[in-house]
């Protein structure tokens, strides 16, 4: 019964998506706006799932700093961010190279240009902040293209809508599974890579352990291997999304990386870069995601209530904090 009825789901979700690719770019970006902020109010009402691990997130990470009134207010702006990065997602489909530098306004993409010139390798980082879908845009439509990986699907019907909206800008898409040796032989022809530094992975994938609003996070290392072995410039990428349609894109200058650095110093480094940003704005990042999925067996601070305890993250935690203390 419950094969089925997920089967279903995934239909249904099909078709809805399917849907909203069709009709989407269509719109008018004032319109855009305003079902993006209409479907935010919708999905925050009655996503009791993940207004629950918002305001978790939220109170673990500012804990007193924030009311109770103030926390449900930035879950419910960063529920806005999102269904606006989302569907401006869907409506790059009608952006082209002729028209994006009426909607997207690029800061800094001399960045990209002198990197480029010189031959050297580029992987393009961000967080789950802002409008990070068509900060990765603007970069293929200033000539970096390259191959940026994406989280995988529950429902894996709906990749091929995400990947054609992403592609619009000539990027390629690629999964997670292998996406370490992809992008090493990217880089190494002096390619352009991207992906998320706070995305959360499992112990047992190719993970680090960093410090993230005082607590430990379980994230993906990859960049670190990419910065080291390519070797590549990681270059950290933010977007803002405006009221007006559009969004500001800032490429900013390559993060110096110290010679010897580990996978996990590399790695803090590049949250280090974005948690100041979050910080000043929490209505941008996206809490509504489990971030914290595990805490330290002996942790002293409260973490979010969904956070577990897991013997393979206290191992990976014991690695990293040895190789610290060497």
């Amino acid at each position: 019964m419950r094969r089925k009825w997920l089967k279903f789901r995934h239909r249904l979700e099909w078709l809805g998506l399917s849907l909203v690719a069709k009709l989407v770019p269509l719109l008018p970006r004032r319109v855009v706006v305003w079902l993006a902020n209409f479907l935010s109010r919708l999905v925050f009402r009655f996503d009791t799932k993940g207004r629950a691990i918002s305001l978790a997130n939220l109170e673990a990470a500012f804990g007193a700093q924030y009311t109770p009134a103030q926390q449900l207010e930035i879950a419910r702006a960063a529920y806005q961010n999102f269904a606006r990065t989302m569907c401006d997602l869907f409506w790059a489909r009608a952006l082209t190279k002729e028209n994006y530098r009426r909607y997207i306004k690029v800061e800094n993409a001399s960045v990209l240009h002198d990197l480029k010139a010189r031959g050297e390798s580029i992987v393009l980082v961000c967080t789950h902040h802002g409008n990070f879908e068509w900060g990765g845009l603007a970069a293929g439509f200033e000539g970096a293209t390259g191959s940026i990986v994406t989280e995988r699907f529950k429902n894996p019907n709906i990749s091929h809508f995400f990947q054609h909206c992403r592609e619009t800008s000539g990027h390629r898409m690629i999964a997670q599974e292998s996406s370490m040796i992809r992008l090493l032989k990217v880089v190494r022809r002096g390619g352009v890579a991207g992906l998320l530094v706070d995305l959360s992975l499992r112990p047992n994938e190719a993970a680090t352990v960093i410090d993230a609003f005082g607590m430990k996070m379980c994230v993906t290392f990859m960049q670190s291997v990419l910065a080291q072995r390519g070797p590549a410039k990681l270059v950290p990428v933010e977007g803002i999304s405006l009221p007006d349609g559009t969004c500001r894109v800032v490429f900013h200058p390559p993060l110096e990386i110290a010679s010897g650095a580990t996978h996990q110093e590399i790695a803090q480094q590049c949250w280090n870069f974005f948690e100041p940003t979050i910080r000043a704005n929490p209505r941008g990042w996206l809490w509504a995601y489990r971030h914290w999925r595990y805490k330290p067996t002996n942790a002293v601070r409260p973490y979010p209530t969904y956070s577990s305890v897991n013997a393979e993250f206290d191992q990976l935690m014991g690695s990293v904090e040895a190789k610290q203390a060497a």
